[in-house]
């Protein structure tokens, strides 16, 4: 973002409340909700954050899983104890969507952990109310990097002994930005290089709260989407030497387990990650304001209008490798302490 006029135009509210700037001499607020074990960027984008709070720049209030298989959570738990932080609370959802075990779920058995499976978890919804209720007001940023589900669960919640204030309202007065990894806003080169209109699985997979979030959700969005992760893959060079400070590494193993070798895995959660916490670095251009709609078959389409108060993430002109090195240099940062 280029000057506070910028910044103004963008949110389309009060300053104090909206901008990316709003208390940046502290600590960004984090919720990090998450399909993680149906890819491998979510465990990177989950080491990212743990590094960005060990520099001071985030907190990590809580982990919500939009992932419906035990063994999510209790993997996300090994990965929060590794770098030090294993009383972060998680919620899991209790959905049916994606049930399978993720290919590196399983791990969780070769760390530390105390969250054994989702069956012993609160869920999803409680533990998001239990974050923002606790929080000041206007303060809070969502990474949602999974499936819509849980967010748009917490919309519909009523009142209750956590908070007197209904879903919407508690999100309308605590939350700052929800910085999604979701949608598509170009055409995708195929295969053999033609162009199509690509439906994205975290919105594929559950369209009607996809839908839900597009529609009534009360504060700014910024989409990170298709072609955005997609532009920026990971180097698994990295992931070779980088993550030898510990042995074993959880970072490391997922990505093995879940990547060929030598695969250059697409960054599609990091990025997300990346804007919600450090918005006021210049990583990204945006889109005008707008809207984004969710077709029925999970089509995501955008429509600028300055009464909007969606944009979409573009890449900047040369800006990849900049990009690429925060990436990597933050998934890659020792915990204070390796466990």
């Amino acid at each position: 973002m280029k000057n506070i006029a910028f910044l103004i135009a963008f949110f389309g509210l009060e300053l104090a409340r909206y901008s990316c700037f709003a208390n940046a001499a502290s600590p960004v607020p984090l919720i990090f909700d998450t399909d993680i074990g149906n890819d491998v960027d979510d465990v990177l984008a989950l080491g990212m954050i743990h590094s960005l709070e060990s520099r001071g720049e985030c907190k990590l209030l809580a982990v919500t899983i939009t992932k419906d298989h035990p063994l999510a959570s209790a993997f996300t738990d090994a990965v929060n104890t590794f770098y030090g932080r294993g009383d972060v609370p998680i919620g899991v959802c209790r959905s049916g969507i994606t049930t399978e075990e993720g290919k590196f779920n399983g791990l969780a058995a070769r760390y530390p952990h105390d969250l054994k499976s989702g069956a012993d978890a609160p869920d999803a919804v409680a533990v998001l109310r239990k974050a923002l209720a606790s929080s000041e007001d206007g303060t809070v940023v969502i990474a949602q990097v999974g499936f819509s589900t849980n967010l748009a669960k917490l919309l519909e919640s009523p009142g209750d002994a956590i908070s007197p204030l209904d879903g919407a309202e508690l999100v309308k007065a605590k939350v700052r930005t929800l910085s999604v990894m979701a949608g598509a806003f170009t055409r995708i080169a195929g295969d053999k290089g033609q162009l199509y209109d690509h439906k994205e699985y975290n919105v594929v997979e559950d369209i009607s709260a996809a839908k839900r979030i597009a529609t009534d959700w009360p504060t700014p969005i910024l989409w990170s989407g298709f072609e955005i992760g997609l532009g920026l893959g990971y180097p698994a060079s990295s992931i070779a030497s980088d993550y030898r400070y510990a042995n074993p590494h959880p970072i490391q193993d997922a990505y093995r387990l879940y990547c060929q070798p030598n695969e250059n895995r697409p960054t599609w959660d990091l990025t997300s990650v990346l804007v919600a916490v450090r918005a006021d670095n210049g990583y990204f251009d945006y889109s005008d304001l707008g809207t984004v709609t969710v077709q029925d078959n999970g089509l995501t389409t955008f429509d600028a209008s300055d009464s909007g108060h969606h944009r979409y993430l573009k890449i900047p002109e040369h800006g990849q490798g900049r990009i690429l090195e925060a990436l990597q240099l933050l998934s890659s940062q020792p915990p204070t302490e390796t466990k």
